[in-house]
């Protein structure tokens, strides 16, 4: 039986960069809540990569499917090297979905029986983007226990299992839209362990690696996470209807939102959009004359606008609300006449928005966490101090 005077909820926002954590708890204000912000799973196992490559060290890469990106990247300058890479099909995909293409890239597959038979000198690295075990030791050595939890919330991207010849990115954006026009709110994205659809592979893996973790489980896409956590800043809020984008290290995602609900969406890559190229998608995505074939057929994911009333800019506080590590973009340099962005900081925090997001989509997702959730995202100063607990 859940205990509404005592609820403790881990929240992981695991990105390329960090991995940012927020334990809730629900006798604290949430400012006073016990935070991490540290290396991403992905760049960790970038680290170990390098390392081996400077040893000439051969690795086998094993376990569940994680994000890609450093960890990929390392992998190759691995080969490039003259040093084999091995990995199993599931710590294979990655790197692609694919099996063909990363063969092709020289690592070579193994199953789970030969991964054993290999020579005791290659390093083994197991991949997976959720480890309850080290976060639990890191809260663990500052005498915080995470023996009795309520839930654990754990957010990553995913690009999902596209079928043989069709698109990523077209996989993707299909997927976000399907989620818009079957619940239209942020907290669509989010998904009790056992219901998480069977293509969206990087968010069962996660479901995967938490096995044995004694607490109901909830996932969600890190995307809609941080913008629904970047809704909670004061000035944000305040915003009968507002635009707010989430500038990642690999993606810009930003969501048009109403008293409807989501309006409209656009999803691009972070590192083909400049400033004035970002301008213009969100000034479009404003005033609804953004099409998918524009994001597309510039390599994003797409666009999708569901509301013909257009939002007007230039009329409230800011134009634009701005969260994610690339969120400087909008201050280097200023467009002399661009928008104005306001960069959010939900509950004095940017690096934890899409923590406070996956707990706003527990309330939503799990009715029987809702109510002290929901007190304490909407309290201000009603909360005890950690000595007073």
């Amino acid at each position: 039986m859940v205990n509404f005077l005592l609820m403790k909820i881990l929240t992981v926002d695991i990105g390329t960069g960090t991995q940012d954590i927020l334990l809730y708890d629900s006798r604290l204000d949430l400012e006073n809540g016990f935070k991490l912000v540290v290396p991403s799973p992905t760049m960790m196992v970038h680290r170990q990569l390098k390392q081996a490559t400077q040893r000439r060290q051969p690795v086998l890469l094993y376990g569940v499917t994680m994000g890609g990106g450093p960890s990929q990247w390392a992998a190759e300058a691995h080969l490039k090297a003259g040093l084999p890479v091995y990995a199993t099909p599931a710590a294979a995909r990655s790197f692609n979905d694919d099996l063909d293409k990363v063969a092709q890239m020289g690592i070579q597959l193994v199953s789970d029986d030969e991964a054993r038979q290999l020579p005791m000198d290659v390093l083994r690295l197991r991949l997976a983007d959720f480890d309850f075990q080290a976060i639990a030791q890191a809260f663990g050595l500052f005498g915080v226990n995470l023996a009795e939890l309520d839930a654990v919330a754990v957010a990553v991207f995913d690009h999902g299992d596209a079928p043989p010849q069709e698109s990523d990115r077209q996989f993707r954006f299909d997927y976000l839209d399907r989620r818009i026009r079957a619940e239209n709110r942020l907290s669509a994205f989010a998904y009790r362990g056992e219901d998480v659809p069977a293509e969206m592979t990087r968010l069962q893996a996660v479901v995967d690696s938490a096995q044995g973790v004694d607490a109901p489980l909830l996932v969600m896409d890190s995307a809609p996470a941080a913008v629904l956590g970047a809704t909670y800043d004061p000035q944000v809020a305040a915003a009968p209807r507002k635009l707010i984008a989430n500038v990642g290290n690999f993606h810009s995602l930003a969501f048009r939102l109403g008293a409807g609900g989501i309006e409209g969406v656009f999803e691009h890559h972070t590192g083909l959009v400049d400033l004035p190229k970002l301008e213009h998608l969100l000034r479009t995505l404003a005033d609804g004359s953004l099409t998918h074939s524009e994001v597309f057929e510039h390599h994003g994911h797409g666009a999708l606008v569901y509301s013909s009333e257009a939002l007007p800019l230039g009329q409230g506080d800011f134009d634009v609300a701005v969260t994610g590590p690339r969120r400087g973009l909008f201050k280097l340099p200023p467009n002399p006449g661009g928008l104005r962005p306001y960069l959010a900081v939900p509950f004095g925090d940017m690096m934890i928005a899409g923590c406070i997001g996956l707990l706003s989509a527990a309330a939503d997702t799990m009715p029987e966490l809702a109510d002290p959730i929901l007190t304490s995202l909407h309290q201000a100063g009603g909360g005890a101090a950690p000595w007073e607990t």
